[in-house]
């Protein structure tokens, strides 16, 4: 069965305060509408070479996209270009990272801030380059694209969590803060998703550390969360998905063909 998928990507965002501050997506795990795995992410835990490895299912030591200041097209198949190849609609409020990588290298805000353009594997976007740009307007630029064109798969990344500790740290309340705010805004949406016929993954990239960076081994800065909501997923406590199991579970989920790698016990 093919289903509609937004993947929710919290930019920085720690296992440990995932699990203590997220009050809203603990309900649904307690309520057994949702679990929650904890995730090592790959190597090097930084932010563009993570979001590769999550979209294409590709780890960066392989992609190629090794560090931030990679600025070009990714060479890799990534979910958009699987969906797109299937006749699906795309659709991504996201860093504008996101957008060098699989629409256009480099970023040109007036071109590329706000795409509707078929041909290209992200067809529909709303694309920030500030750090500090509000999560709630980010949230709400999701929101717009998920009701203007409904599409097949939707990436919503917002960016505040990860703005917050390189500017406080690991073990801030400004940190924690953020990563509440994100959990009040999905609050907001999450439901009406989940009624709309969705399948949500929220996860993150990285975590971070009390240095107020993320580059290492330490496992504040590897484990992230990944919590599951929706119907077509197993709930099964004893799944061990993988960060580079996420596009190929994606595209299972969206029934596209593909060749990535895929978590089977996370769906029934």
């Amino acid at each position: 069965m093919k289903h509609n998928v937004i993947l929710v990507v919290l930019d920085g965002l720690n296992y440990g305060v995932a699990q203590h501050a997220m009050g809203h997506l603990q309900a649904y795990c307690g309520a057994g509408r949702s679990a929650l795995y904890k995730l090592e992410c790959e190597l090097p835990a930084l932010s563009r070479p993570l979001y590769e490895c999550i979209l294409t299912g590709i780890p960066p030591i392989e992609s190629g996209i090794v560090h931030n200041d990679v600025s070009r097209l990714s060479n890799q198949q990534s979910i958009f270009h699987y969906a797109t190849a299937a006749g699906l609609k795309t659709a991504a409020a996201a860093y504008h990272w996101v957008s060098e990588l699989y629409n256009r290298s480099p970023f040109h805000a007036a071109r590329d801030r706000h795409t509707d353009a078929t041909e290209l594997p992200i067809q529909h976007g709303h694309f920030y380059y500030a750090d500090h740009y509000p999560d709630s307007h980010l949230f709400a630029d999701a929101e717009s694209l998920r009701v203007r064109v409904e599409p097949n798969f939707l990436l919503v990344h917002p960016m505040n969590i990860d703005d917050a500790g390189h500017k406080h740290g690991l073990d801030s309340p400004q940190y924690r803060n953020s990563a509440r705010v994100a959990d009040l805004l999905l609050a907001e949406y999450l439901q009406r998703w989940l009624d709309a016929g969705y399948q949500v993954l929220v996860t993150a990239d990285h975590g971070m550390n009390n240095d107020r960076s993320h580059n290492g081994l330490l496992n504040e800065e590897r484990e992230v969360p990944l919590f599951v909501l929706g119907d077509a997923f197993s709930l099964d406590g004893f799944a061990n998905p993988k960060q580079t199991d996420l596009c190929g579970t994606i595209c299972e989920l969206l029934g596209v063909a593909h060749d990535k790698p895929v978590c089977r016990e996370l769906l029934k």
